[in-house]
């Protein structure tokens, strides 16, 4: 079995130590973030107050971290493996540090942009670093290693915001963040290979893109702060505007964003990223499970959160189970079943959302919700590597592999914006919302399997490729 056929195991993975613990340490603090900070922004409006600005923390989080990922070629060619993750740590610390040290909510918003930043080209190096420093037979277990963070972070960042949230000290938690940040930091010189360095010029800033998908997703995530559906459903069909006009402009220009592949005739690349789109949309409904739970349920808090974070359980737990797939009928398979699954979990979910549920009924939503989140599990490290493996060459390969990071954000602003739209559709049914929610991201991620089954026709036969530099 040659090397482009093999999957390598965790425990050659772990031979890579180093390499693995800054790519999934990078991912980890980004994805705890987003949530922990969404858990302490109610305390740290009544303390400096800003409720007016309360939503645009999201918003600025989440267009910084887009933009970043879209940069990350670029702060590669530049500053190499080491120096980028030192920005992009570096970027993360400071970040965090204004937040906790913020007199009132406009200087808390600019430590979210520059945490966002931080984060963005943190998570967008992760699947770089994937491609271009693993061997290409330990690049499902990578790619499984950080979809795995994804999942924990889901999962302990609310908790740990609540923590810290529960006995009102919302700076600690900044600090905390910023010191686990610094830690990476400076681990980073010591493990990690320094790798390329090329001259600025030859990886220009692709302005028109960066402009075009700053417009969408600030268009989205402002979807996500709106009441009014009219208005939430203009800012989505902008930025869905915004997103087409990026694809046209980036087919068109030179200088572009995503690899050249994406835009080519036969390709499986659009196919690919799509497919991943799908997923990542789909998690957006975590936002609304714990209050489902409460609400319908009759959950306490505490087990509401549990609730709404068994889904990143789901999706963190089967990475072990899918990236022991090799034969490549099996991996096909896999892509194709991750969003069914996902898709079918939120059906089902959604028939069995009744108010005043019986506490059976209500305990019958766990199995259900890890099922869901096991259709991520089970399709994401593939469907990652197949973006990897679907550029032409190296230089193409390292930006399919950060383009990931894009499109994940992308999807995750997307995703949060259409399910506020969906909740409200509801309203003022707590029972409808729900199913509004859940029967309306299941047909979305039913979408996954129609772009996965696309993709698989288009690769044809599988085909050896060269095994991944090594720097």
């Amino acid at each position: 079995m040659d090397d482009s056929q093999r999957v390598g195991s965790w425990r050659e993975l772990g031979s890579h130590c180093g390499t693995a613990v800054v790519l999934a340490g990078g991912v980890l603090v980004g994805a705890v973030n987003i949530y922990l900070a969404a858990s302490l922004l109610p305390t740290a409006v009544a303390d400096i107050g800003g409720e007016r600005l309360y939503a645009w923390n999201t918003t600025v989080f989440l267009t910084a971290q887009v933009v970043a990922t879209m940069l990350v070629s670029r702060v590669l060619a530049r500053r190499g493996n080491t120096g980028s993750y030192l920005v992009g740590f570096g970027l993360f610390t400071v970040g965090s540090v204004v937040c906790a040290a913020s007199p009132a909510m406009p200087v808390l918003l600019v430590g979210r942009g520059v945490q966002g930043l931080g984060a963005g080209l943190s998570t967008g190096l992760g699947f770089a670093l994937i491609h271009s420093a693993l061997p290409r037979h330990l690049w499902v277990r990578g790619s499984a290693l950080i979809s795995a963070m994804f999942g924990l972070g889901n999962f302990v960042g609310p908790a740990l915001g609540g923590l810290f949230a529960q006995f009102g000290s919302w700076r600690p938690a900044f600090v905390v963040l910023a010191v686990a940040s610094g830690v990476m930091a400076a681990f980073v010189p010591r493990v990690l290979p320094g790798g390329h360095r090329a001259e600025a010029e030859a990886v220009p800033v692709p302005l028109g893109s960066l402009t075009l998908v700053i417009g969408a997703a600030g268009a989205v995530s402002v979807a996500g702060t709106l009441s009014d559906k009219v208005a939430r459903v203009a800012f989505i069909a902008l930025g869905l505007a915004l997103v087409v006009a990026f694809g046209l402009a980036e087919k068109r220009s030179p200088v572009r964003v995503l690899p050249r592949a994406t835009y080519r005739s036969g390709s499986t690349l659009r196919w690919v990223y799509l497919t991943i789109a799908f997923l990542a949309a789909g998690v957006a409904v975590e936002t609304f499970l714990p209050l489902f739970g409460q609400r319908l349920g009759g959950l306490p808090p505490v087990a509401a959160g549990f609730f709404g974070a068994a889904l990143s359980l789901g999706w963190s737990a089967s990475q072990v189970v899918s990236s022991s797939a090799r034969r490549q009928r099996t991996v096909r398979r896999l892509r194709v079943a991750g969003p069914g699954l996902l898709a079918v979990g939120l059906a089902v979910l959604a028939v069995l959302q009744r108010r005043d549920a019986p506490l059976l009924l209500v305990l019958a939503w766990l199995p259900v919700l890890l099922l869901a989140g096991a259709g991520i599990g089970l399709a994401m490290p593939h469907l990652s590597v197949a973006a990897m493996a679907g550029a032409s060459d190296e230089e193409e390969g390292e930006k399919a592999a950060a383009s990931i990071a894009t499109v994940l954000t992308m999807s995750t602003a997307f995703g949060a914006a259409v399910a506020g739209l969906l909740v409200n559709l509801g309203r003022p049914s707590m029972v409808a919302s729900a199913r509004c929610l859940l029967l309306g991201f299941a047909a979305l991620c039913a979408l996954g399997m129609l772009t996965a089954l696309r993709s698989d026709r288009l690769a044809g036969p599988q085909r050896p490729r060269p095994a991944a530099r090594r720097t």
